[in-house]
């Protein structure tokens, strides 16, 4: 997992203030064999 950048919380506070709950941090989004944590990460590099 790549470390949390600087505006993790940032993000993670926006759903929360509108009521939502976070129960996966870091979330891990898969679709098939399609990994998107993969593609951020190459992304970010």
């Amino acid at each position: 997992m790549p470390a949390k950048d600087l505006y993790h919380d940032a993000v993670k506070q926006a759903p929360i203030k509108d009521g939502w709950t976070v129960t996966n941090d870091p979330l891990h989004l898969r679709y098939g064999s399609f990994d998107f944590q993969e593609v951020i990460t190459q992304w970010l590099k």
